[in-house]
């Protein structure tokens, strides 16, 4: 169960929620945990990783260390068998102003070559790297919880579009800023951000006017679940849903996240195939029977401990 976090039950509603001193410490830590640079990791509840973009100087935009030690720290959080779902967000005023267009500018203006050839197979290798940093985060089996406050600009839009349920606050607005600096977004936007909104036409518009989409019109679109009144709001309802998700049964939840993106990519047949596939071992687990026993007794899955996957 999440303990750590419950401060009070609303009437006869059985949910758990973090203090506000919690949610101000998550919204405020001191500075990136090392070995990362760019990267703040806290664990507010149990089975529950918080992931926070620190370089609120910079407004969160993301340098040369960002990609490799985004690699690094979801390979690792994909490992943890302590971790059971991951809540994202961004310190300081806004969620992320895109890349670091100082900090990165001599891998894409001046390319290493020889030649036209070499010169591309070098900028080839770089796309993919940067491809790779969002890729880690939907390739995790662990569920991922962003949430968005203020400026979601550039890249940002292409990290969140990888997580599994996005939030944001009022303020917040999103936008899809490559065109505006010369260059079709390519590390993840223009392949999931379809898949996530569903209206091409709406796509096509955010993609070629670069224009703002604020939180009314992400939410109205489906590109975020909910929105909150300010940051404090936000995290305490992200650590809400990640306390749901992270006291039910790890085999159910990371096989239901495989499952999902999987069907998102192949037809229906193809999906319950694999999904049939899936289940003739993961059914064997003894979560299971303790989730229908304690079902049977009306006991909430926060009563059940499940072993470590």
């Amino acid at each position: 169960m999440y303990c750590g976090v419950r401060a009070a039950v609303l009437g006869s509603r059985d949910l758990w929620f973090p203090t506000l001193n919690t949610v101000r410490a998550m919204s405020s830590s001191g500075g990136p945990t090392p070995p990362f640079t760019t990267l703040s990791i806290t664990h507010p509840a149990n089975h529950i990783t918080h992931v926070e973009l620190h370089r609120p100087e910079k407004r969160n935009s993301m340098n040369k260390a960002y990609w490799s030690e985004m690699v690094d720290c979801f390979n690792q959080i994909a490992e943890d068998s302590e971790c059971r779902v991951v809540v994202f967000s961004g310190a300081g005023k806004v969620f992320t102003a895109g890349l670091d267009l100082m900090d990165i500018a001599g891998d894409l203006l001046q390319p290493k070559g020889d030649d036209a050839a070499r010169i591309a197979w070098y900028l080839r290798a770089i796309v993919s790297k940067y491809q790779k940093t969002f890729s880690v985060i939907e390739k995790c089996p662990k569920p991922v919880v962003v949430a968005v406050h203020g400026a979601c600009v550039g890249a940002g839009v292409d990290l969140i579009t990888a997580c599994d349920i996005r939030l944001c606050t009022q303020d917040a607005w999103f936008q899809v800023k490559e065109l505006d600096i010369g260059l079709a977004a390519d590390v993840g936007t223009l392949q999931r951000l379809p898949k996530v909104i569903g209206s091409r036409s709406l796509v096509n518009e955010l993609a070629l006017t670069a224009r703002k989409m604020y939180s009314d019109e992400a939410k109205s679109s489906g590109l975020v679940s909910r929105v909150f009144p300010d940051k404090d709001s936000m995290i305490a309802g992200a650590l809400e849903i990640a306390g749901e998700i992270a006291c039910r049964s790890p085999v159910a939840v990371q096989g239901t996240k495989i499952n999902l993106l999987y069907s998102r990519d192949h037809s229906v047949s193809e999906g319950l195939d694999y999904m049939a596939t899936w289940n003739m071992s993961m059914l064997q687990t003894q979560d299971l029977m303790k989730s229908a026993q304690a079902a049977l007794e009306k006991k909430s899955p926060k009563d059940v401990t499940f072993s470590k996957l």
